[in-house]
């Protein structure tokens, strides 16, 4: 299986130079690519392909001769990516959805490159790139496995090495144990062994603060450096949020992969849900679909499993006798008037999901 490795980069003030130039000329050649497709395919009915435009690298060389000094590969996987645009854009509408046809890309939105087969080593502390140079690198844990690609990114005035590693599955011992988790916006999540993880509410919590840098960034004259300066201040702060949130969810779905051998979550509709104005900032802090894609990818190199469930009822249904209790939002308690069982609601919805997954 493949897994990612990021590690945060620190080049010198050349280095940084370097991997900027690169940036757009991969920007520049994926536009010129786009509108190429879309002139060949106006002009003459033809839809241009991955093999049809790489092959046309040798003569983008001779009239732009800034393409030279990037590395040859990481041109081709511009052409690559565009491709891979094309045939995702082609199964949408294939698919009856909301199509999305491939976009040019400002500079804002194009902000990594990759080597997709070489050209690249670690060396120590060190990663060589092609045309760039012997990057110092923090190397905050081993690399393990075969690494098959490097993708460069820069994000929000840092820099990070991204290294696509093949590595065998780590299985953990056998464990018969399942658990049911039910997912809330006042707890974070609920087991059905009666184990409650807070929802930090990182987004909240920094609320007043963005809301002054924002300010700040509107006041501002748009194209002034001042502005620039503004919007980098505000994407940090956005950045260290989103990056709290991913460090809880990565605790909590590692403790429940190494505990039980079989995890059950509702299938939620999150973006649905998200359409709920009242309740869409608190589920979009909470972070469900991260915390559920975290633990299924760890239980799959654990030899875990993890099963998603019809949520229709989960919190109205009595887990001991299975009768219909209606409840409200507000509602934080069971209580089943048939069968006199009483349970936090979070839990008996819980107890709910293990059953639906195991039955």
């Amino acid at each position: 299986m493949l897994i990612a490795y990021k590690y945060r980069l620190y080049p010198n003030r050349e280095q940084r130079k370097a991997i900027v130039f690169t940036l757009e000329r991969c920007r520049l050649l994926y536009n010129r690519l786009l509108a190429e497709r879309i002139h060949t395919y106006q002009n003459e009915g033809k839809s241009l392909n991955y093999y049809d435009q790489a092959n046309t690298f040798s003569e983008r060389k001779m009239a732009i001769p800034a393409l030279k000094q990037v590395h040859s590969q990481v041109l081709q996987d511009v052409a690559k990516r565009l491709d891979k645009a094309f045939q995702a854009f082609y199964r949408r509408v294939k698919g009856g959805e909301k199509p999305g046809f491939p976009r040019f890309k400002p500079a804002s939105q194009y902000d990594s490159f990759t080597y997709p087969q070489g050209r690249y080593k670690l060396d120590g502390k060190k990663l060589k790139l092609s045309k760039i140079g012997d990057v110092r690198m923090k190397l905050h844990r081993p690399l393990e496995g075969k690494v098959k690609t490097c993708t460069i990114i820069q994000k929000n005035g840092k820099y990070y090495a991204c290294l696509s590693a093949e590595i065998g599955t780590k299985q953990l011992p056998y464990c018969a144990d399942a658990v049911g988790v039910d997912l809330g916006v006042r707890t974070l999540a609920v087991t059905s062994d009666g184990e409650h993880f807070k929802s930090p509410a990182y987004l909240r919590a920094s609320e007043k603060r963005l809301k002054r840098l924002q300010r700040s960034v509107s006041r501002k004259k748009k194209g002034s450096n001042r502005r620039k300066k503004a919007v980098h201040v505000l994407a940090r702060l956005h950045e260290h949020v989103a990056n709290q949130r991913k460090d809880y969810n990565h605790k909590v779905s590692r403790g429940l992969v190494n505990r039980y051998g079989l995890i059950a979550f509702e299938d939620l509709n999150v973006l649905g849900m998200t359409k709920n104005h009242n309740l869409a900032k608190s589920i979009a802090d909470s972070g469900w679909s991260q915390l559920v894609s975290f633990t299924t990818y760890k239980a799959e190199s654990a030899g875990r499993v993890v099963k998603q469930v019809d949520p229709r009822n989960t919190s109205q249904l009595c887990s001991s006798c299975g009768v219909v209790v209606k409840k409200l939002l507000k509602d934080r308690k069971h209580h089943c008037l048939c069968c006199g069982y009483i349970a936090d609601r979070d839990e008996n919805a819980a107890v709910n999901i293990l059953k639906r997954a195991t039955a």
